[in-house]
């Protein structure tokens, strides 16, 4: 890890340059921290922050809320056959990334999608790769790949779940909703915690969903997350000193972000 994160440093600090109307070589020039100021003024990188920060208010409540709430159903004692709905909601994490990928455009294609026609025949209208309706499209693509994988994290934590202090509870007359909220959820507010920050540090190198999507969302565009514009500058563009500037700004903010909801969940469980 160390190395190459050594190198991206490197690069970043020097150009490549073309003398001689670009018949006198390449040359390597040390431009300090020009590559950095070039990528903080440039709009697209400032607003693909901004795209996945919209993505991230979609996708974190659904996806954590949901497992958590999937996990607690399972681990209820009114549940039954546990085993099959435990592997029936991790199992599209364990499908292949081409496979989902072909499975979730067929999805969304008109004139291919059998749900697409299923709401055309209900008369309504839906267009997943319009611009008001993309980000969910995508969100919906990450939600099912990573609840159940999250779910299995929850259940595990809840099998830990002292099982005399739930039984107490139920005795004192606390209900299935106040035994989960109020006993179940706060004793594995640190898988929640540990859960969230690989989430965020995820959601913010967002990179398959939009590409999966780019093709047909043309408003999506190759620089929209900032991952896909570190891709486009390296290999579209060619310029790798700004790509390298680019990928330490993001390390820098997921970082940052990594601090803050660990902060933020040291509080919970002291409270």
């Amino acid at each position: 890890m160390v190395a190459p994160v050594a190198y991206a440093g490197w690069m970043s600090l020097y150009r490549e340059q073309s003398s001689g109307l670009g018949f006198g070589g390449v040359e390597r020039t040390f431009t300090g921290l020009s590559n950095y100021t070039a990528v903080l003024a440039d709009p697209a990188f400032r607003a693909s922050f901004l795209h996945v920060a919209a993505y991230c208010l979609v996708y974190i409540p659904v996806m954590i809320g949901g497992a958590l709430a999937a996990a607690l159903l399972v681990d209820s004692a009114y549940a039954r056959a546990k085993r099959f709905f435990q592997l029936a909601l991790f199992l599209p994490h364990a499908v292949p990334g081409l496979i989902a990928s072909i499975v979730w455009i067929y999805l969304y294609t008109p004139g291919l999608s059998p749900v697409v026609r299923w709401i055309d025949a209900a008369g309504g209208s839906w267009n997943f790769f319009s611009p008001d309706h993309s980000l969910s499209s995508m969100a919906n693509i990450a939600v099912w790949q990573w609840i159940g994988y999250n779910m299995v994290i929850f259940f595990a934590a809840l099998q830990a779940v002292p099982r005399e202090i739930v039984e107490a509870a139920t005795v004192d007359g606390a209900g299935a909703w106040r035994i989960a909220l109020g006993i179940k959820v706060p004793i594995i507010r640190s898988s929640v915690v540990m859960t969230l920050l690989f989430t965020c540090v995820g959601a913010v190198q967002l990179f398959t969903e939009p590409k999966l999507l780019s093709d047909q969302a043309q408003t999506l565009g190759n620089d929209w997350s900032p991952t896909m514009y570190i891709v486009s500058k390296a290999f579209v563009d060619h310029d790798y000193a700004s790509a390298a500037a680019a990928s330490l700004l993001l390390a820098l903010v997921a970082g940052a972000l990594s601090f803050a909801v660990t902060r933020i969940g040291k509080r919970w469980q002291e409270a």
